[in-house]
């Protein structure tokens, strides 16, 4: 009886850490999205910036929307409303899909008069990047909704998922470092948002699980990936030709 209480024991410890790891990334995604969209979205009023098109507000308010969802799942699981969570899941699958829709559309149609970040000579050489993030994180979204019953592997690739949205947050972070420090910084501040999940994985299964691997590899090659398609003639030439309409 001492044995079965101590593996009951067990589980429940084991149950805790899951939930509270979950939790703690989707506040961290909550606060990394804050900061950097706080001077241009969330507190715009307050910093004077520059009225935003209907279509910046909308892309905003889908992307918003995913973090807080995030947030609300994850604690819908910690508190064990697994009912609410997958009802939930279904309004997810279909923002996912207007979020995709959107921020493609946001992409194309801001190419032409964005300022691209350090690093990229023109919007239509930094179009790869907000293409490449949509596309990725329908992939991932996909994959993650296609394996909903296998919790070990769906929650694993929300996450990375999530952090394909993370750069756009780090690239608008106060200060200088972020601000000029091009895709070197925006990828690699938002990359190592995966490591905490690697160290759980280890700490908790003795090894990083396939899900992680794979997505995480996948949203990390993307990235070098994206920037040396986006200074090819062809892509020049796709760019110029998809913006022509916008």
């Amino acid at each position: 009886m001492a044995t079965l209480a101590a593996t009951f024991d067990d589980r429940d410890r084991a149950k805790f850490r899951e939930r509270a790891f979950y939790a703690a990334m989707s506040g961290v995604f909550l606060i990394l999205v804050f900061l950097g969209f706080s001077r241009t979205f969330f507190l715009r009023p307050y910093f004077q910036t520059e009225a935003l098109m209907p279509l910046l507000i909308m892309h905003g308010v889908l992307f918003s929307s995913w973090i807080a969802l995030f947030l609300i799942q994850t604690t819908l699981v910690a508190s064990k409303r697994t009912r609410v969570h997958r009802k939930l899941g279904v309004a997810g699958g279909i923002l996912a899909t207007f979020m995709v829709i959107v921020g493609t559309v946001t992409g194309i149609v801001r190419a032409k008069t964005v300022v691209p970040p350090p690093g990229f000579s023109s919007g239509l050489t930094f179009l790869t990047i907000p293409l490449g993030d949509v596309l990725v994180f329908g992939i991932l979204i996909g994959a993650a909704l296609y394996y909903r019953n296998r919790v070990d592997i769906h929650k694993r690739l929300m996450i990375i998922a999530t952090i394909t949205l993370m750069p756009a947050a780090v690239a608008r972070l106060p200060g200088a470092f972020f601000e000029q420090g091009g895709p070197l910084v925006f990828f690699g501040v938002s990359d190592l948002l995966i490591m905490p999940l690697l160290i759980y994985d280890v700490a908790t299964r003795g090894r990083p699980h396939r899900a992680t691997v794979i997505g995480a590899a996948l949203l990390v090659i993307s990235h070098p990936l994206r920037i040396i398609i986006g200074n090819t003639h062809a892509w020049i030439a796709f760019a110029t030709w998809l913006t022509h309409w916008t």
